[in-house]
């Protein structure tokens, strides 16, 4: 059976607004964490990302419910807008935006597809951590990316390695998957860890289960999408860190040896 990229869109959307409910009784300690100026980024992201107060908007690109777009907030973005195709996590993240009163905007639409009047508006767009995996067509979010750059606005990516697809999460050490695939599987592979786990757990019972479907882009199909697209990149970098417990029989040291996460910064041409 062919699946054509707007069913693909649908079932992900259906999906992400039942795993929503993981994150509902985190609302208020989102808002206390965030009033107190915490920041839910990790080290080489703020690294990585450097001084931030001279970012007027920033656009979140897969914002989820807001944490991270409200937490640029606190490292001196002046503006925030979010995009999410799921309104159960918008609704979190209004929630907690109308608590703050924060300078924060959020739109409910495919990524691929954001509403024209962004355009051009944004100092920095923001993808953080397990967001590309959920985008169906690299080249076309590249392209947006570069639509909604100033002048000299910056990209900036902190993903999972994709080598993260290869490993077993069940083994003490890097071993690879025994059901076979490989770090250039391409094509649509339906979840099965998070947030199919929550899918599962929030659908009525007598439903069907939405499928989460994701993609396993290689290191090399983000940068060549990126450059492709008109930007320019200037920093990539690996880390052994990893933003999930995805492999939890393996031990920090061994864990080390590889990397597990990766941060990509580009900028847009500065157009006369």
């Amino acid at each position: 059976m062919v699946i054509l990229p707007e069913d693909y869109v649908r079932s992900n959307k259906l999906a992400w607004d039942r795993a929503a409910r993981t994150y509902h009784d985190e609302v208020e300690r989102d808002i206390a964490w965030l009033r107190d100026g915490g920041v839910n980024l990790l080290a080489p992201e703020r690294e990585l990302l450097g001084d931030l107060s001279h970012v007027g908007r920033a656009i979140h690109l897969q914002c989820s419910h807001g944490l991270d777009a409200l937490s640029l907030l606190n490292l001196g973005v002046s503006e925030v807008i979010g995009l999410d195709l799921s309104p159960a996590m918008l609704a979190q993240a209004q929630q907690k935006t109308q608590a703050l009163q924060a300078p924060a905007r959020w739109i409910e639409g495919d990524v691929l597809a954001p509403p024209s009047w962004l355009d051009g508006t944004a100092d920095l767009v923001y993808t953080g951590r397990g967001a590309l995996p959920w985008v169906h067509d690299l080249d076309q979010w590249a392209a947006v990316v570069a639509c909604l750059l100033r002048p000299n606005g910056r990209l900036f990516v902190f993903e999972g390695h994709p080598l993260n697809w290869v490993w077993s999460t069940t083994s003490t050490s890097h071993q690879l998957r025994a059901d076979g695939r490989g770090y250039f599987d391409a094509g649509a592979h339906a979840n099965d860890d998070f947030p199919a786990a929550a899918v599962a757990r929030y659908t009525p019972a007598g439903t069907p289960v939405p499928d989460a479907w994701e993609w396993p882009w290689t290191l090399g199909e983000v940068v060549t999408a990126v450059a492709q697209a008109g930007l320019r990149v200037e920093r990539l970098q690996e880390f052994a860190e990893n933003f999930w417990d995805q492999f939890p029989e393996l031990s920090p040291e061994d864990a080390a040896r590889l990397p597990h996460s990766y941060g990509l910064i580009a900028s847009a041409a500065n157009r006369p």
